[in-house]
């Protein structure tokens, strides 16, 4: 078979792999998820069976405590961020006003100093943007209560994704294991060693990303409280785990933080505190807790993991969403191994260079 051959061939599995995707998105949301989870847990199985404990009895320990964790968890803040949903949105109305008698001063002033033919051209295109705006909303939130808040959706994520994570987890060595036998025996030495380096970017940013996320939601939602900011809690355990979205859940944070603050308190001293909260925890999060969690070698650029996590939201819904980052993970690396096989190739260095030059160990 000739190398066309194959490459036809990988293509077509991927197109058909994208289509089925895009074609089953709707159902495969708690597939997925249990898929993640399994993918989480699965150094912890090994680390149990090294102690000598079946894989079996490893996998139902390890979700067992897993969701155990999890709904505890929940139980514990569903009260607290309950009682503060519900303030902050009570309050939103008297929040938006207050806000807008703020602005309103600095505003007509902005007004006052523009040309009549510049502020006709203003209102034409905020109307314009008005409409566009809400438009995308009422799409965005339908298309949310499609994909993923109708209560089926909802049901299925809840009992489906235990027991995917059950079988997925119990069984990861002999799938890994079958899908290694399936794989060319001429490519599976290139492949492996592809895979292993998709393993470790993905282990490196997913694993890394959310105990980043926890951390920063931990510290954002108690500073808050402390500080005295209505609806603190809620506020900064957002914000904290929207952090694995680069800068935008410190600068989401920041924007709702300042703006409960100033409409709540009359001094500036809070308001300053609130800012002092965000730039410590952001602070810590680019020069100690993503190096020491994350590591600066996983080959994620924050602007790619934004590409992806967008891209794969509009393609796919909340599944792409779940996909984005093993899919940045995956493209990454393949763009980084076809670079270096250009850089070594005939077209790049040319016939006198590869001549002169001494082949590497695998003879290339």
């Amino acid at each position: 078979m000739t190398r066309g051959m194959h490459t036809a061939i990988w293509f077509t599995g991927l197109a058909v792999f994208l289509a089925l995707l895009s074609l089953l998105s709707s159902v495969l949301f708690p597939f997925v998820a249990g898929m993640a989870v399994a993918y989480f847990l699965d150094p912890v199985a090994d680390r149990l069976e090294k102690w000598g404990v079946s894989r079996t009895l490893a996998t139902v320990l390890i979700l067992a405590a897993f969701f155990v964790a999890a709904v505890a968890l929940a139980i514990f803040l569903f009260p607290l961020l309950q009682g503060q949903v519900v303030g902050l949105f009570t309050r939103l109305p008297d929040l938006i006003e207050t806000l807008r008698l703020q602005a309103e001063p600095l505003l007509k002033q902005m007004w006052a100093d523009l040309p009549p033919d510049t502020l006709e051209q203003l209102r034409d295109t905020a109307g314009s943007f008005t409409s566009e705006a809400v438009q995308w909303i009422l799409g965005l939130l339908a298309g949310l209560w499609r994909e993923g808040l109708a209560l089926f959706q909802l049901l299925s994520l809840v009992l489906i994704t235990p027991v995917v994570a059950f079988y997925i987890l119990r069984d990861w060595d002999l799938i890994v294991a079958r899908l290694d036998d399936l794989l060319p025996r001429e490519s599976a030495p290139t492949i492996r060693v592809q895979v292993a380096e998709i393993d470790r970017t993905i282990a490196g940013f997913v694993r890394g990303q959310a105990s980043v996320c926890l951390v920063l939601a931990g510290f954002y939602g108690v500073c808050l409280t402390l500080v005295g900011l209505q609806s603190g809690l809620l506020v900064g355990i957002g914000a904290g785990l929207i952090s694995f979205i680069p800068y935008v859940g410190a600068l989401a944070g920041v924007a709702a933080a300042m703006g409960i603050a100033l409409v709540q308190f009359s001094e500036w001293t809070p308001s300053v505190l609130v800012a002092v909260v965000f730039l410590v925890g952001h602070a810590a999060e680019s020069y100690v807790l993503t190096p020491k969690l994350v590591g600066g070698r996983v080959g994620l650029q924050p602007i790619w993991i934004i590409f992806a996590l967008l891209a794969g939201g509009a393609l796919f819904g909340f599944t792409g969403i779940l996909l984005a980052v093993p899919a940045a993970a995956v493209i990454g690396v393949m763009v980084r191994f076809a670079v270096e096989r250009y850089l070594r190739s005939r077209f790049y260095r040319g016939e006198e260079s590869l001549r002169a030059a001494p082949a590497d160990k695998d003879g290339r």
